[in-house]
């Protein structure tokens, strides 16, 4: 990439032909054919796609899931095939639920994928061919033209108006001007080595010609990819909960059964076999086995909420990381503007105004100038060209006004070209009179160098100092608001003079006015950043662009405040470089707008505020965006316009590439968290009881309920309501709470408090009833006593648990006033899980298999009233939490 200490940009033409070993009449095929050995295809390396097996796989490497194996193998081993049968059901069960969200992702992302590799034309054996893109190799000489996308990175050896749009690499939305001449200055950004051209970049204008200095990996895109794939992805903050979750579980399991186990073979009362039986139904009560089901659920409906809305999930964590996000950092083009330029202010007869206040027609003089001394195409797709130059036409487009007829009738004669030095253009075009017009646009100060008379109200006047000076105020006035500046003169000429020169043609011209445009802002976005900062969460903008554009459209947006200082919370990519690690980190919580960053700089904004504890969303759809999507919590790409790096990067893309989609994501995300907060609330109260059940039965030496109750009471009475919580709706206020942060968990906000004395009340409500059957038996004999007892503490454990998913649709507010029938799958999930509790005890069938014996009408008025208690307990509870927090 260098020679004697240079770069490419740094070195003549012929130096970087010399160092390519390429042609002016191009390669030969035996060349060709040597260089593609040597260098292999122009195409990135692609991570390899998991296969479907090793996705299903992969589902067994959670924690909670090696533990119920290993209960599974256990309980096989001792003889209870019933039990494993159902332990391994429910985690092939999980597992399949999770390979088949996973897939389904994929293919939505695949559906995106249209862009093909571009074919690209090039000199071999001295004749232009047209050939796929990743034959190119190093040294091969491209020609460009408008509308290619170039497809290598490339040193231009000619270029005629070449004008190539760069956003997605380097963030500048507007298509730069490229050069042939050597550009001496060191360390510069991509976006100022104008006489290069880089992979996947498109021409929007004139022509050129390149040599091709880098392929494949050895791109500029091709160094972002490595980055990617040298990127660690971030942990999520689910994924963190339910593994710090697990461990607890797992330590408090092996407790519980240990000491069950000890005492039991201590007081000699049972055998070896019982005794580790016992110790495993302990196990089975203690770990809420639905949960990674619950959670898998819960998410795939949660992305199947999102996908309505054109938010597609990559990753299932994705939706709850998304509710928990402190910060969004978001690339500014095309993400939080719309990536077309649009004219907004019109400087006319000495008055400046909103563009769409200005009533202009196709008889007034800037109007004709704005669109003949321009080159857009009419293509069959829409416009093509400069986006400067099309939004100029559009404009008036938009107005419906007979813009092509126009230009059809006054055409176009001869042309000085814009170039970057003088940075002007000049047209010589027919009018319907035989005249001739001589039209000019480009920068006010060269411009106005060059013009001595002004058209004021229709009348042509000579210019005073006065009107240069307004002229002036007006172009500062424009350009502090980030706006791109553009002015229009004209001089009528008798014929098309023969040396078309600047120097000898452009002067003594008549100004007429100045366009102010910008790429504007999503209409959409302002409100969204406004609801993000209602919900706590703070919005940044990171940009390719000058900072003087990055922070008037942050102020548009409501990401800065319109009277806000910006010394602290605007910074450029140069001043970052100059901060050291620990100053950044100091000063990143005050910094709202990044400008002129390189890829680099992303990451160590996003690194900076994780090293916070910040939860971090990078949103952006440009190839410089993909090393930062990766690392952050969250990346969310873009669908329409995002590159294929920067989607692959993501863990969701907006379909519809819009930002308020984020907004309903983070709130779709704060729902998923809470309903799962109240499925983990629910199974593990319910569990608790369980476990006190069966620990208090075993230390008082009474009979205790068998494997095979528990867990039926574990898939029936757990998995469907639990399942139905997480379906609930959003509870009202939901994104006018701070977000959680990396701190907060699943236990958090008196959610452990909650299952610690409702669990203790669901256990003892069942050995209350328990205790009730054996003081009250409706049989003489002690063995159906003890079996009607038994009988009735599996009734009462099960439907306990079904009352208590009323409770848990809330996790301080009473019931009635969240409505308790609102949930019409919550309402089924109940029924159908009553029927199958009810009917392993009503059904003669299932008798024997559950160890169960039928009830009298008087026993079943004894469950249903213990099961009621919950309620009313649970209530008082909460009126109490409630009064106490100051919680309305």
């Amino acid at each position: 990439m260098k020679q004697q200490g240079k770069l490419f940009y740094q070195q003549s033409v012929d130096d970087v032909m010399q160092q390519m070993k390429a042609d002016p009449k191009g390669l030969t095929d035996q060349q060709v054919a040597q260089r593609q050995k040597q260098f292999g295809d122009n195409r990135l390396q692609a991570k390899r796609r998991t296969t479907l097996i090793e996705k299903f796989i992969a589902q067994f490497k959670d924690l909670m899931i090696i533990i119920l194996i290993v209960a599974a193998i256990i309980a096989g081993v001792a003889g209870e095939h019933v039990d494993a049968a159902i332990i391994i059901a429910v985690v092939i069960l999980n597992a399949v639920f999770g390979v088949f969200q996973e897939a389904k992702a994929e293919n939505a992302i695949d559906s995106l994928k249209e862009m093909s590799a571009p074919m690209a034309t090039v000199l071999r054996n001295g004749r232009e061919a047209t050939i796929k893109s990743e034959e190119i190799v190093p040294g091969d000489i491209v020609l460009l033209e408008a509308g290619d996308v170039v497809p290598a990175d490339i040193r231009l050896i000619e270029a005629n108006t070449l004008k190539i749009e760069e956003a997605a690499l380097t963030g500048e939305s507007v298509p730069v001007n490229k050069q042939v001449d050597p550009i001496l200055d060191s360390e510069l950004p991509l976006g100022d080595r104008k006489n290069l051209g880089f992979m996947n970049s498109h021409v929007t204008s004139g022509r050129g010609t390149g040599v091709v200095i880098g392929t494949g990996m050895k791109t500029e895109v091709g160094k972002i990819a490595h980055m990617l794939n040298t990127t660690e992805e971030a942990t999520t903050p689910l994924q963190e909960n339910l593994n710090k979750l697990g461990k607890v579980l797992t330590v408090l399991i092996l407790v519980i059964a240990v000491i069950v186990f000890a005492v039991g073979m201590w007081r000699g009362q049972e055998s070896l076999l019982n005794m580790l039986l016992t110790a495993i139904s302990l196990a089975v009560a203690a770990i809420p086995e639905g949960l990674p089901a619950i959670v898998t659920v819960t998410l795939a409906i949660g992305t199947q909420q999102m996908a309505r809305h054109r938010a597609l999930i990559r990753k299932l964590q994705a939706v709850e990381t998304l509710g928990s996000t402190d910060i969004i950092a978001s690339d500014k083009t095309g993400t939080l503007t719309q990536n077309k330029m649009t004219v907004e202010k019109v400087y006319l007869n000495g008055q400046l105004a909103d563009a769409n206040q200005v009533d202009l027609s196709l008889a007034d003089k800037l109007p004709q100038l704005m669109i003949l001394n321009n080159d857009t195409k009419f293509l069959k797709e829409g416009l093509g060209g400069d986006p400067t130059e099309t939004a100029l036409v559009s404009f008036y487009l938009n107005q419906k006004l007979p813009v092509k007829t126009f230009i059809d009738q006054h055409q176009r004669l001869a042309e000085i070209p814009f170039d970057s030095e003088r940075k002007l253009m000049s047209t010589y075009n027919q009018m319907p009179d035989h005249q001739i017009v001589m039209t000019m646009k480009g920068a006010p100060d060269q411009l106005l160098a060059r013009t001595n008379r002004i058209l004021d109200n229709g009348q042509v006047r000579e210019m005073t100092a006065a009107d240069k000076q307004k002229i002036g105020e007006v172009n500062h006035q424009l350009a502090t608001q980030a706006l791109r500046v553009l002015a229009f003169a004209y001089r009528p000429v008798d014929q098309v003079p023969t040396e078309l020169t600047s120097e000898a043609q452009e002067h003594d011209m008549i100004f007429t006015g100045l366009i102010g445009m910008i790429d504007p802002e999503r209409p959409e976005v302002a409100q969204a950043v406004a609801e993000a900062k209602t919900a706590g969460i703070k919005s940044i903008m990171i940009t390719g662009d000058h900072q003087d554009t990055a922070q008037a459209i942050a102020k548009r947006l409501g990401i800065l405040d319109r009277d806000e200082q910006v010394q602290d919370t605007v910074i450029s990519g140069a001043q970052l470089d100059e901060l050291s690690d620990s100053q950044f980190e100091d000063r990143v919580g005050k910094i709202s707008v990044y400008a002129r960053v390189a890829p680099e700089h992303k990451v160590r904004i996003v690194n900076a505020w994780q090293k916070k504890g910040k939860v971090v969303a990078m949103t952006g759809d440009g190839v410089n965006d993909a090393p930062a999507l990766k690392a952050a919590d969250i990346g969310v790409g873009m669908g329409i316009t995002g590159t294929e790096v920067s989607k692959e990067a993501s863990d969701m893309v907006l379909a519809d590439d819009n930002f308020a989609t984020i907004v309903t994501a983070v709130k779709a995300g704060r729902k998923v968290f809470a309903n799962i907060q109240k499925s983990l609330q629910y199974l593990l109260s319910a569990n608790l009881g369980e476990v006190l059940t069966l620990f208090v039965m075993t230390m008082l030496g009474w009979e205790i309920l068998a494997p095979v109750q528990i867990l039926w009471i574990n898939l029936v009475t757990d998995t469907f309501p639990a399942i139905a919580l997480g379906v609930e709706p959003a509870e009202p206020g939901i994104m006018k709470r701070k977000p959680r942060g990396r701190t907060s968990n699943f236990l958090s906000g008196g959610v452990m408090t909650n299952i610690l004395y409702q669990g203790f009340f669901e256990g003892a409500i069942t050995l209350a009833v328990y205790a009730f059957a054996i003081m009250n038996p409706v049989h003489s004999s002690t063995a159906l006593v003890h079996a009607d007892a038994l009988t009735m503490a599996y009734a009462t454990l099960g439907l306990i648990q079904l009352f208590h998913a009323f409770n848990s649709k809330t996790i301080h507010q009473s019931i009635f006033k969240v409505g308790l029938f609102k949930n019409k799958f919550f309402n089924w999930a109940l029924i159908a899980s009553a029927l199958l509790l009810v009917l392993t005890i009503m059904v003669p069938g299932f008798n024997a298999m559950f160890h169960v014996t039928k009830l009298a009408l008087s026993q079943w008025l004894v469950i249903l009233i213990g099961g009621l208690m919950i309620v009313v307990i649970t209530e008082v509870v909460k009126y109490g939490q409630r009064h106490f927090l100051h919680e309305q």
